[in-house]
């Protein structure tokens, strides 16, 4: 099966625009706004997202967006590739504050697990929500996203890809995979 297209780079930047409109309505403002984005891609949509919030309102001089690395926290290490970490940047405390955390794709909840015990170690902040680009459902974990810029349902079966300009280039979100051409649904 070919790759289709569910988001462009309208797409993808309306979407981001949604969140962070979102993110300054939940919070009331930007005061006491840390934004963490999940190494590769979160971290890309973080910076996007803080750009946007401080375009939106001016007066967002204050909003800190760094990276949290969630490798070493991961509880499926055995099981998946082997991803080198990446450096973890929190500007500053994140004691008392709103942490949103960002990530490309929602999936099983497991990355996210991984990044609340991580970020548990840098401190304890008041409230930590959650901003994804894709929600494809298949949650293995009672987690669920604040702030989806698309709900996605798809199968096991099928791939999500994300592309972003920073890190590959070009920019869209294609599904890939899923139950065989030509085959009747249903049969197993």
């Amino acid at each position: 099966m070919m790759a289709r297209t569910v988001l462009n780079q309208a797409d993808i930047a309306r979407a981001l625009t949604r969140i962070s409109h979102e993110i300054l309505e939940s919070n009331r403002g930007a005061e006491n706004l840390v934004i963490l984005g999940i190494p590769t891609r979160g971290v890309v949509l973080a910076r996007r997202i803080a750009e946007t919030i401080a375009r939106i309102e001016p007066t967002a001089t204050d909003v800190r967006v760094g990276s949290l690395d969630v490798t070493m926290y991961r509880d499926d290490l055995g099981h998946t590739r082997t991803r080198t970490p990446t450096r973890t940047l929190v500007p500053g405390s994140v004691d008392g504050v709103t942490v949103v955390l960002v990530d490309d794709v929602l999936y099983s909840g497991r990355t996210i697990r991984a990044a609340l015990d991580a970020l548990g170690d840098h401190g304890r902040p008041t409230v930590v929500r959650l901003a994804v680009l894709v929600d494809r459902g298949h949650r293995e974990l009672p987690i669920r996203a604040d702030f989806v810029g698309k709900n996605l349902p798809s199968s096991t079966a099928e791939r999500i890809n994300l592309h972003l300009l920073e890190v590959d280039g070009d920019e869209f979100v294609s599904i890939d995979g899923g139950p065989l051409e030509g085959a009747d649904e249903g049969v197993a």
